[in-house]
């Protein structure tokens, strides 16, 4: 099935481009790997480098490139799994995270570290969706 009509509901809430990016991905994957959850780590994989999610959407990064240590990987030790902050830009700066805290309206964002505010703009991305899904 093309990739267009499998678009996740946080992507059909998104940019044109990151549909594309995801839908082209995830075409070439099937293609590759086969339908499954295999194509559709690599095609967030791919959207994840020049898209970060923000509350229940995706919007386009300032600066290309991997958003977490998970997707910095490559080869067998990236197929492997892991952890990863789930479309959050981990490697933007604090300034940056705290700019989407502020967006998202997580609460205590100014005692937070780095990390922790990578957690709560998670938790708020998630509430989003489940909103926007209801």
């Amino acid at each position: 099935m093309p990739g267009k009509d499998e678009l996740p509901s946080t992507l059909k809430r998104s940019p044109q481009k990151a549909q594309r990016t995801w839908a082209k991905t995830h075409d070439s994957a099937v293609e590759e790997y086969g339908e499954g959850e295999r194509a559709h780590r690599t095609a967030f994989s791919s959207l994840k480098h020049s898209f970060e999610k923000v509350g229940d959407h995706w919007e386009g990064k300032d600066e290309k490139g991997p958003s977490d240590k998970q997707a910095a990987k490559s080869g067998k030790s990236a197929r492997k799994g892991g952890k990863t902050a789930e479309g959050v830009d981990a490697n933007a700066s604090k300034s940056h995270l705290m700019d989407v805290a502020k967006k998202l309206d997580v609460s205590g964002r100014s005692r937070m570290n780095k990390d922790e505010l990578v957690e709560a703009i998670k938790k708020a991305n998630s509430k989003r969706t489940r909103q926007s899904r209801s």
